[in-house]
């Protein structure tokens, strides 16, 4: 694929700013869309092309694609995420873009009870409809989920969640972004859709264990009911919508949603997909390392 410009939406968040590293070691010129300058220069930099806008302004979006060949596509979960993705989608079919990667979620279906699941069906589906190239990648659940309950694990030495016995084969954040920047630079990906997973499925009594084995201190599995969880997430202030469709989640991965293992980034990438024990290993200063501890 010829040298082109990247549009890079959803720009400072885990999986768009480790896109743009990627790219840019790649010598790729990018483009990021940010709606808040100040903010986008403490994540990414000085040095990175921001195109200023809002995904609710159609005009901004247009302004942002001028001279962009391909287009990546992450924003968060959010009421409005679909008529957010779908703006991009419009314009970028407006403007002749040569390629839109979408990055979704590996239990994306129409008739999912989860509606994080649901609202990346419709976009998806909004997406092979608007006659653009396009690849999707479905990534599994995030290691990076794990550091919400760092500051925990480090005051009590245990990891509480409603996971049951659930097996999750969870991804780094690096080796989806490290994936996106493949099918990005590379030809042959358009019409595919990739399912993205870490190397082995997980209980959280393995996950705290390789917790423990980075920190060097015990830390225990707590299963918790759902009503706790999601108590646990109103005392915390977490947005009602949002704990309730976490809620649901468990639910699925409980039942095995989340347990399915591919070598798909090996094989795009050249790479090993990382492992938790090496997610937690280069984080343990989060979790409360004992090491950590005497140094101070």
């Amino acid at each position: 694929m010829t040298a082109s410009t990247v549009l890079v939406v959803g720009a400072t968040g885990t999986i768009g700013s480790a896109v743009l590293r990627d790219l840019r070691r790649r010598g790729v010129a990018t483009r990021a869309f940010v709606r808040d300058r100040a903010r986008a220069r403490a994540v990414l930099g000085d040095d990175v092309e921001l195109a200023t806008g809002d995904l609710a302004d159609p005009s901004s979006v247009r302004a942002a694609l001028r001279g962009v060949q391909r287009v990546l596509l992450c924003t968060p979960n959010d009421p409005e995420q679909v008529r957010r993705e779908v703006t991009v989608i419009d314009a970028a079919a407006a403007a002749g873009v040569g390629l839109v990667v979408k990055i979704g979620a590996i239990g994306a279906g129409a008739d999912s009870p989860l509606a994080f699941w649901v609202a990346h069906a419709r976009i998806e589906q909004h997406l092979r409809s608007s006659g653009l190239p396009a690849v999707v990648l479905h990534p599994s659940m995030y290691m990076t989920n794990l550091l919400a309950a760092a500051e925990t694990i480090g005051q009590t030495g245990r990891l509480f969640a409603p996971a049951g016995d659930a097996r999750i084969s969870l991804i780094d954040p690096r080796d989806v972004a490290a994936t996106a920047a493949v099918v990005l630079t590379e030809d042959g990906h358009a019409g595919r859709a990739y399912t993205l997973t870490g190397p082995e499925a997980l209980t959280y009594q393995d996950v705290a264990a390789q917790i423990a084995s980075a920190t060097g201190r015990p830390v225990e599995y707590v299963e918790v009911p759902d009503a706790a969880a999601r108590a646990a997430m109103a005392a915390a202030a977490t947005p009602d919508w949002f704990a309730d469709q976490l809620i649901i989640l468990w639910g699925r991965l409980r039942q095995g949603a989340g347990a399915t293992t591919t070598d798909t980034v090996r094989v795009l990438t050249g790479q090993e997909p990382r492992r938790v024990a090496e997610f937690v290993r280069d984080r343990a200063h989060l979790f409360g390392s004992a090491v950590a501890a005497g140094n101070r």
